[in-house]
């Protein structure tokens, strides 16, 4: 009952507060800059993505148990919330931002939440427990593990930022996203309704930004709520067990597009750290070759989507083979959007 009840409350909720933050947001000035990229149209409430913070905080904590580790989270995800808001209203330095993210990393990790193994896709297990470091604060602590964990989580971050170059596409990648995980957590292999219930009532969050933040947005969410969509995706596939793979082919669209962009730029001899430049990617390019912005979130749902569900289904093996065709597609779509 609850796996039904609880993501339609969140969805309502999330709605509901949207409604209220178009008619309040313009009256407090919580409103976009939009002469910042040249546009000519009215400003718009931005950033919205702190009312997704909000109903995901109060409904994880009626789903979950309060432990360290619950409230490690929490906690990570208020720090991302309150700089990130902060951000979007007058940009902070990158160094301040990549503090940032390293700190929330670091504490989901040290109170719970973290990677022990991977499965090898050429066969084998490679375990990150082999090292530990002992802490006064949190006990040991497993070396490679923090290392990978942190990384991740940084990645899971970056990647949906960077993908908000067009309103609707991070939203509609994460419902998916939740959707997929939600799914695997009923899986026999994972089994942990409680988790498919956290992931549902994200997606229903995520649905409801998308209503609103469809082209032609009515809000934006900013890096608020891509950030925060990120991070949570990061932290399911930790609670899930560590299923990387699955997770990557989820976010395969904004990863790959990401790390060709970073690619790109070293052997342009660029800072791969530069923030975002207009033709970089994939949905730059889209725009350029004369997609609409509603055709350019239709294909990264219909990957994300079609990637997504096929995961579910995969040996580790299979998903290897998976990621490797996506990127083919990326790379396809990429020289194909190149503009002549």
């Amino acid at each position: 009952m609850a796996l039904v009840l609880f993501p339609i409350l969140a969805f309502v909720f999330c709605f509901l507060l949207h409604l209220i933050a178009i008619k309040l947001f313009p009256k407090w000035n919580l409103l976009d800059f939009p002469e910042r990229y040249g546009l000519t149209r009215a400003r718009i409430p931005y950033p919205t993505g702190i009312l997704a913070i909000i109903i995901f905080i109060v409904f994880f904590l009626v789903i979950e148990q309060t432990s360290k580790q619950s409230l490690g989270v929490i906690g990570a995800i208020g720090i991302l919330g309150i700089y990130s808001f902060m951000d979007d209203r007058t940009p902070l330095p990158s160094w301040m931002r990549l503090t940032i993210q390293i700190i929330i990393a670091f504490i989901i990790f040290a109170t719970g939440s973290r990677i022990y193994t991977i499965t090898n896709p050429l066969g084998g297990i490679l375990k990150l427990d082999t090292l530990d470091i002992m802490t006064s604060g949190f006990g040991p602590l497993p070396f490679w593990s923090g290392i990978f964990t942190i990384m991740w989580l940084g990645l899971t971050i970056n990647a949906l930022n960077w993908f908000d170059g067009i309103s609707g596409q991070v939203s509609t990648l994460s419902t998916i996203g939740f959707v997929t995980i939600g799914f695997l957590a009923l899986s026999e292999r994972v089994n942990q309704p409680e988790l498919a219930l956290v992931a549902f009532v994200l997606a229903g969050i995520a649905f409801a930004c998308l209503l609103f933040d469809l082209p032609p947005p009515r809000v934006l969410m900013g890096d608020t709520g891509a950030m925060f969509f990120g991070l949570m995706l990061g932290v399911l596939t930790l609670y899930a067990g560590g299923k990387v793979a699955t997770a990557f082919l989820v976010l395969g669209v904004p990863l790959i597009d990401s790390g060709l962009v970073i690619m790109q730029r070293i052997l342009k001899g660029k800072s791969p750290l530069k923030g975002t430049i207009k033709g970089e990617h994939l949905h730059h390019r889209l725009q350029e070759k004369g997609w609409s912005d509603r055709q350019i979130i239709l294909l990264t749902a219909v990957l994300g989507s079609l990637f997504g569900i096929t995961a579910l289904f995969l040996s580790t093996q299979e998903k290897f083979v998976a990621a490797v065709v996506l990127l083919a597609i990326m790379i396809g779509l990429r020289t194909y959007a190149i503009k002549k």
